[in-house]
């Protein structure tokens, strides 16, 4: 029984990269409602023609959320896409506002 409890585990973590690759194409819904007017007043914009969510890289989410990349990164569930809540902001997050602003 002690051999087969550490051969689970190895195979559990091997077989968990490629449920993460297989979540979809790496976007994070994360809703900036938080951290809007810090957005708008950055960006020099009106804060009403800032989105309430945007799909963001795992990397940019986790690091605006504050939440682990791992957290964002796991399989989805019945193909939800991640998400999380914005606590601040950041340049990436910023420039991907801004490009979506730029295409309205």
């Amino acid at each position: 029984m002690s051999k087969v409890l550490p051969f689970a585990i190895a195979v559990a973590m091997a077989v968990t990269p490629a449920f993460a690759q297989q979540s979809g194409d790496g976007l994070v819904t994360v809703n900036i409602s938080n951290v809007a007017n810090n957005i708008a007043r950055d960006l020099d914009v009106n804060v009403s023609n800032i989105p309430v969510t945007v799909q963001v890289p795992v990397s940019v989410a986790a690091s605006v959320c504050n939440v682990s990349v791992n957290v964002l990164s796991g399989p989805s569930v019945g193909g939800i896409t991640p998400s999380c809540n914005a606590t601040s902001t950041n340049d990436a997050l910023n420039d991907i506002v801004q490009g979506l602003l730029n295409d309205q």
